[in-house]
């Protein structure tokens, strides 16, 4: 039985794939695959992240696709991907390698865009041959390298052991969600987006998270407290541009510097003002944007054409280029 209970009506309803296929990875977990587009044109992956599905990239995919080959995948344990094998940075990289690898043709590259922990699926997986002869450029979007409990102001307390011991064991809790109620989109709200987002977005971004298992949740939960992949910075060398909202309570605007800061090719920072965490829907003109950018620096030769790879026109970003 599917877990999916994303929006089925709106600009929020994932379209239907071309295709679908499953790419198995190291370990042989198998991940579900969706394709989009003109498989002859440029290609896009996306890599969502923790507690989402494909279903989160609904906007990217349907404007991407009427001239890109877009791929959207389901990390393992989220949407239509068994929760089998471990759980570990490592596996993230794996399967993304997996899904290049089942994707992708002779000789073709893609840019990759990652969201949060698809962000850091992305670092994870820099510097491993199946990662470096198939990736042409790449986007963070709203994710951090290390740190994540220490430095999110989800809990309103001062930054110390305190505040990190329990913004942790929020992270980890168990608990089912339940049902998608005035008040879990309220408590959703609070986490993961900005005070004045729309609510047919909260309603979105709500129904994804809750479709997530609490095992699954857990078990990723666990991951990313202790997540901590700095050293492979220096390894993801491919044109890289950063967004992030300076509103962004889980992972706060200042890892999106620090990666702009770190990177050894950034091609521009996005800061989207005023929005949360969940910046491909709460701006998703902006994060499409910006993958558009990266298709034509990719295109150029990975030189950045302008200086801020491409980011939003929309009123209220600020950009900044590194």
């Amino acid at each position: 039985m599917s877990r999916l209970t994303h929006v089925t009506a709106g600009p929020y309803a994932p379209p239907s794939a071309r295709r679908e296929l499953v790419a198995e990875s190291a370990d042989g977990a198998r991940l579900h695959v969706e394709v989009h587009g003109d498989e002859d044109a440029p290609a896009v992956v996306l890599a969502h992240g923790w507690t989402c599905s494909t279903a989160f990239w609904a906007a990217q995919v349907r404007e991407l696709a009427r001239d890109h080959k877009v791929i959207a995948y389901d990390q393992r344990g989220h949407g239509r991907s068994p929760a089998t094998g471990v759980f570990s940075t490592g596996a993230l990289a794996d399967d993304l390698v997996a899904v290049l690898a089942a994707t992708l043709g002779e000789g073709e590259r893609a840019v990759v865009a990652g969201h949060s922990m698809g962000g850091m699926t992305i670092m994870a997986a820099a510097g491993l041959p199946g990662f470096d002869d198939r990736v042409s450029a790449a986007l963070l979007c709203s994710t951090g390298a290390a740190r994540l409990p220490e430095e999110s102001t989800v809990v309103p307390m001062r930054p110390g052991p305190a505040r990190t011991r329990i913004t942790r064991t929020v992270m980890s809790a168990r608990t089912p969600l339940g049902p998608v109620t005035p008040v879990a989109k309220k408590a959703v709200q609070y986490v993961t987006m900005a005070p004045g987002t729309a609510p047919h977005k909260v309603d979105a971004c709500a129904r994804i998270v809750h479709a997530c298992p609490p095992r699954v949740r857990h078990e990723w939960s666990k991951v990313l407290a202790g997540l901590d992949v700095r050293h492979n910075l220096a390894r993801l060398t491919v044109p890289t541009a950063v967004i992030g909202g300076t509103a962004d309570r889980l992972t706060p605007i200042v890892h999106s510097r620090g990666l702009a800061a770190e990177l050894p090719h950034c091609v521009g920072l996005t800061e989207l003002t005023g929005m949360g965490h969940m910046t491909p829907i709460e701006a998703p003109e902006a994060v499409t944007g910006v993958i558009r950018g990266l298709v034509g620096i990719a295109a150029a030769g990975g030189t950045d054409a302008g200086g801020s790879g491409a980011g939003g026109t929309d009123a209220g970003i600020k950009e900044k280029s590194v």
